[in-house]
């Protein structure tokens, strides 16, 4: 069954702070909840199905639940790290598609900014299975990441200057969002003159650690045709789980295996992608993804994002417009339903006019979850201005 126009988003929240010492993460939760539901034209009274993930606290759903205050007949906590809200976008639409539910609420919270010991939502640590396989070997978030940029400089010759270009193009979008953390436009030299933290990746490759967090409604086609904010349809979408074991090849992510799936449902094409939102997690991510998605082939992705060919206005594919992960906000340590906050923002016209992509209809958000040097998770969404 195919979620093609079976669903849309009607309604988009981002939480402005950026640092929450007087909030819970509960009530940041709400505070997200009740932003995208107003946003949406919408109450609590309407919402008929609950989306949530590891940054949930308590007992996920049955807390955030009885928090909220919401009386569902559909829920799902699908857990695959940063990817997950981009998941639960799909399985509303299926849902809703299946008849299960009519308006489907997704959040995320998070402080880790504030409160470091919130950074890993429901510790796994010791009881994971990988644990002791890879940690007395130094294997940590940076170590995974930078191993997969060596592993791409050495195979491609991939430059460090190369990847700065991406942290350049996020800066450059920051600088107009008043929420961002990192509002300062920065230069290629910036990025590799900063200090190094796990070779070859240097601080300015990495994302910011914020508080905040997100939400987004997701609906029925004719309730939101019902509703007055401008109408997104999801067009296509896909998840998988990506592995470097196994025989797997370090340098290629699940995004080969999501994207093309919502490629093929939505019936569109790399090149009919007008705005894209790609996880930032580290700059390499973001190079990686660009990869696997078919923006340009594997190898070429140093080359495809220099000289500012991801900054909208100047280059072939606007990215990240709001500053993405790298300069405006990673809430909870996952910045996955950012992405589709921002994309739902180009299409429907709203955001900053500076980096506004004019006549925005069709747009792709893509998330990952975990580590690209361990094991991870990507889902891709395909959504178009109806």
């Amino acid at each position: 069954m195919t979620i093609k126009k079976r669903a849309c988003i009607a309604g988009v929240f981002e939480h402005p702070l950026r640092k929450a010492e007087q909030h819970s993460v509960a009530q940041l939760h709400a505070e997200c909840a009740q932003g995208a539901l107003a946003d949406a034209g919408l109450t609590a009274k309407d919402v008929d199905a609950y989306f949530c993930a590891g940054d949930a606290p308590g007992l996920g759903p049955l807390s955030m639940l009885d928090y909220l205050g919401l009386r569902v007949r559909h829920l799902d906590t699908t857990e695959t790290g940063g990817s997950s809200y981009l998941i639960h976008v799909a399985h509303a639409a299926q849902a809703i598609a299946a008849g299960k539910c009519n308006v489907a609420l997704i959040t995320l919270a998070g402080r880790p900014r504030s409160d470091p010991s919130t950074a890993r939502p429901r510790e796994y640590g010791a009881i994971s299975p990988d644990t002791a396989f890879e940690q007395p070997f130094g294997m940590n978030t940076l170590a995974g990441y930078a191993m997969v940029a060596r592993r791409h400089m050495y195979e491609y010759g991939t430059t460090a200057e190369q990847l700065a270009w991406i942290k350049v193009a996020a800066s450059v979008h920051a600088q107009y969002n008043p929420h961002a953390m990192l509002r300062k436009p920065v230069t290629v030299e910036d990025v590799v003159n900063s200090p190094l933290v796990a070779d070859p990746l240097h601080r300015l490759d990495c994302c910011v650690v914020s508080d905040g967090g997100g939400a987004l409604v997701v609906t029925r086609p004719e309730i939101a045709r019902s509703l007055s904010r401008p109408v997104v349809d999801v067009l296509g979408a896909g998840e998988a789980v990506g592995a470097a074991y196994g025989g797997g090849d370090l340098l290629v992510t699940g995004a080969a295996q999501s994207g093309a799936q919502a490629f093929a449902e939505a019936g569109v094409t790399p090149a009919d992608i007008q705005y894209a939102s790609i996880y930032d997690s580290f700059t390499i991510t973001v190079l990686l993804q660009l990869e696997d998605l078919g923006f340009c082939r594997k190898g070429e992705g140093g080359r495809y994002v220099q000289d500012g060919n991801l900054i909208s206005g100047v280059g072939k594919l606007p990215f990240n417009t709001d500053g993405g992960g790298l300069c405006n906000n990673h809430p909870a340590n996952r910045g996955g339903i950012t992405k589709v906050i921002e994309a739902v923002r180009q299409l429907r016209g709203e955001a900053h006019p500076e980096v506004q992509v004019p006549g925005c209809e069709i747009a792709l958000a893509q998330g990952t979850g975990g580590n690209l040097g361990t094991r991870h998770g990507s889902a891709t969404l395909i959504l178009g201005r109806s």
